[in-house]
């Protein structure tokens, strides 16, 4: 998980979401999954055997169980497993398996396993932990094998950090539970730092996908459909079906506890784009763990109509059809080509002519060449469901994997284009590629992105990629008169994710006020939460927005991020002694995250509080080791508090990390030039105006040096470049005045 930091007088933690529902009056209002504690997967079963019988055996029904004597063996396959930081001695004893666990100048201790949270092709012990916690351990079980294996490799994760085994990122209560149970209720109490959690029953049950039923529904004959009021309300339709997928089978952000069967995504849930180069590939192949759902959103054919249930049944979780011979794919892509949902009719495909792979070759599968799978937890293998064109070219100027050498690895990329370029022609030069480009070119921060980053909008017609196109071309501040049109155009468009990528951007806008205030009216809480990030400081307390916004903000209390999010809220909102707090506490509650000692940073800087502020910077890039931009600000910090060595020593290792960092080098030839080191200073400041030619500044500070040494005519010339570069720079011109 990452944190995000920001000034705190500016919004750029962009939130994702909200709190409680807009739900119908009490008295008529569906009962939640949580509430339905009469209905279990085995009272369905009663009407129901054959689907349940085929459900029994999946991932689903056993995404969490109690463990039980078939899982004895495990135990008694390996007698002592060392992990990174720990080392595990396993048993089985009076019916639980028996995890002794003995780290480095720390006693024993002894873990009772009750739990097993997963199933195929792994699955982990859950340990109990104080304050209603429970712990999945990092070492896990692969059944097929019969042995095992820590699902974080070599990383050596140590006691103490947030993403070791027994921290805050392993915890179940907060980050597995909510898609390994059916009917979950967090219940997390911030004044505790506890939690009392509660389920209707383990693994994924029948309500979990379908809903509880509704009365009257019990007396029906199995097989017959009966009123439409004993069923679930979206029974059948396959958009608002797949939309309970979702959640789970996403990399997201809740907006609330409280998505139900059949409720729109968009009112529940933020779906993280392909906006961090460390999360996706700029082409939308998963890079990080993404599962499914965004790349879904980002394709072609889920665009077109495609939905889950095109391809996998739900109760067994197998395919519909056999992947084998391309049969799952040709029921859509056989002559004339199926008619998707949208309208749109699939383009006919035969395999052979398409691939130019003999049949029955791993090159004439379809899954292989626009699927291809990575493996997650060092033991599970997972399609991407992009359904994107293999591009070499990408890999070979962008190092984007491409399923040509990923099979044939005993060839060049150089082999794979010449190869892709002979057989497709210039459809290879497509819009997935010109959009690819322009996406790395704004994850690599590149000035010229944003031009590339528009033009792809205007041709996109995909809502996620519009919305990602929007958001990076955003992110380049000050924000661009041209950006902010195409954000502006995008407020009103039909799919909520494009809405809500333009109220980010527009946050930052001079007008932001009066162009957001309508959209906190929004019918989708992904836009109305955008909206109430950006407009925090003017929302009324007790008003619907802030309310939906409060409640959103107390989601994650119990995690670091939660802690941040709300310290910067309090920040925007001029609340400093509160944001300095919550920002203290994620500290302690992750000690080795930069951004978060960043965002205190910020916070301390609007307190009015420099050298602690400093402190926090440079702890921040001490903890990322190529971060220039946070050793600059805490230089800036030591420079207010008036500890110069500090601050050089802070911008020398700004320009070590960045030696073409303009901005460092003018800051350095003013500290140099107030240290009375003038040669320095002017070699310094010559750097900064040739690295940028288009700040004034630059060359102005020089002529006040030169001059200062007595060189005239170089103080003339370097003010006459500053006046080049604004004819209105006026101590530039009161330079040469008085010369």
């Amino acid at each position: 998980m990452g944190y995000f930091g920001g000034s705190v007088m500016m919004l750029l933690l962009l939130a994702a979401a909200s709190g409680c529902a807009r739900r119908a009056p009490e008295a008529v209002r569906r009962r939640t999954v949580a509430e339905a504690v009469d209905q279990t997967s085995a009272t369905c079963a009663q009407c129901h055997a054959k689907i349940q019988a085929a459900w029994r055996t999946t991932d689903h029904a056993n995404a969490n169980r109690k463990i039980g004597e078939g899982e004895h063996v495990a135990f008694l396959v390996a007698q002592v497993i060392a992990d990174g930081g720990s080392r595990f001695e396993l048993g089985w004893q009076d019916g639980h398996g028996v995890m002794t666990e003995a780290r480095p100048g720390s006693p024993a201790q002894r873990h009772l396993v009750e739990f097993i949270l997963g199933s195929k092709p792994l699955w982990q012990p859950l340990v109990s932990a104080p304050g209603g916690r429970w712990q999945p351990t990092d070492m896990a079980y692969d059944p097929a094998k019969r042995e095992w294996f820590n699902v974080f490799d070599h990383e050596n994760r140590q006691p103490g950090e947030w993403g070791h085994w027994t921290g805050r990122g392993m915890n179940w209560n907060s980050m597995c539970a909510q898609c390994h149970m059916t009917g979950y209720e967090k219940n997390y109490h911030a004044s505790t730092d506890s939690y009392t959690s509660t389920w209707v029953e383990q693994g994924v049950g029948c309500i979990q996908c379908h809903g509880p039923m509704p009365p009257g529904h019990d007396r029906l004959k199995p097989g017959v459909r009966g009123d439409p009021a004993t069923v679930a309300p979206f029974h059948g339709d396959r958009r608002r079906m797949m939309q309970t997928c979702a959640p789970c089978h996403a990399r997201n952000e809740p907006l609330t506890a409280s998505f139900q069967p059949g409720d729109d995504y968009n009112d529940h849930y933020r779906v993280t784009l392909p906006v961090d180069p460390a999360v996706f590939y700029p082409d939308g192949q998963q890079k990080d763990e993404d599962f499914d759902w965004t790349s879904v959103l980002l394709s072609r054919m889920g665009h077109a109509g495609v939905t889950c249930l095109d391809c996998h049944d739900p109760h067994t979780t197998r395919t519909i059809l056999p992947v084998a011979k391309n049969l799952l794919c040709l029921q859509c892509h056989a002559a004339p080509g199926r008619v998707m949902m949208s309208g749109i009719r699939a383009v006919p495909i035969d395999p052979v002519a398409h691939s130019h792979h003999p049949d029955g070759s791993a090159g004439n599968s379809c899954v292989e060449c626009h699927m291809p799978t990575k493996v997650y937890m060092q033991r599970a293998p997972r399609h991407d469901h992009g359904w994107l064109r293999p591009d070499p070219l990408l890999t070979k100027e962008l190092g984007i994997p491409n399923a040509c050498n990923r099979c044939h690895t005993d060839q060049t990329v150089d082999w794979a284009i010449e190869k892709t370029d002979a057989w497709y022609g210039a459809k290879m030069n497509s819009h997935q590629r010109t959009r690819t480009r322009a996406v790395a070119a704004a994850q690599a921060h590149d000035p010229a992105a944003v031009s590339a980053l528009l033009a792809a909008l205007h041709d996109e017609t995909v809502p996620a990629w519009r919305a990602t196109l929007i958001d990076l071309a955003g992110s380049y501040q000050p924000l661009r008169p041209d950006v902010e049109n195409a954000a502006r155009a995008s407020l009103k468009a039909a799919d909520p994710l494009e809405r809500a990528a333009a109220v980010r951007v527009l946050g930052g806008a001079k007008e932001a006020e009066q162009l957001l205030e309508p959209m906190l009216r929004d019918p989708r809480r992904a836009v109305r939460i955008e909206a109430e990030w950006a407009l925090s400081p003017t929302l009324a307390a007790g008003s619907p927005p802030r309310t939906e916004l409060d409640a959103y903000l107390a989601l994650t209390l119990d995690q670091p991020v939660g802690r941040v999010r709300l310290g910067q809220d309090f920040a925007n909102r001029g609340r400093l002694a509160d944001a300095e707090r919550e920002m203290r506490q994620a500290t302690q509650w992750d000690p080795h995250s930069a951004a978060i000692f960043d965002s205190l940073g910020y916070v301390l800087d609007a307190r009015d509080q420099p050298l602690e502020a400093a402190a926090q910077f440079f702890h921040a890039a001490q903890l990322e080791p190529h971060d220039a931009q946070a050793a600059f600000r805490a230089a800036l910090d030591f420079a207010a508090g008036n500890r110069l060595g500090d601050a050089e020593s802070a911008l020398r290792l700004a320009l070590q990390r960045d030696p073409q960092f303009a901005r460092a080098w003018y800051n350095l030839g003013l500290l140099l030039a107030q240290a009375q080191r003038p040669a320095e200073a002017i070699a310094a400041l010559k750097k900064a105006g040739s690295l940028d030619r288009t700040t004034a500044d630059y060359p102005y500070a020089l002529a006040t040096v030169l001059l200062q040494t007595g060189d005239r005519e170089g103080a003339r010339a370097a003010a006459r470049r500053a006046l080049a570069v604004d004819p209105d720079f006026a101590p530039a011109r009161a330079l040469l005045g008085s010369q």
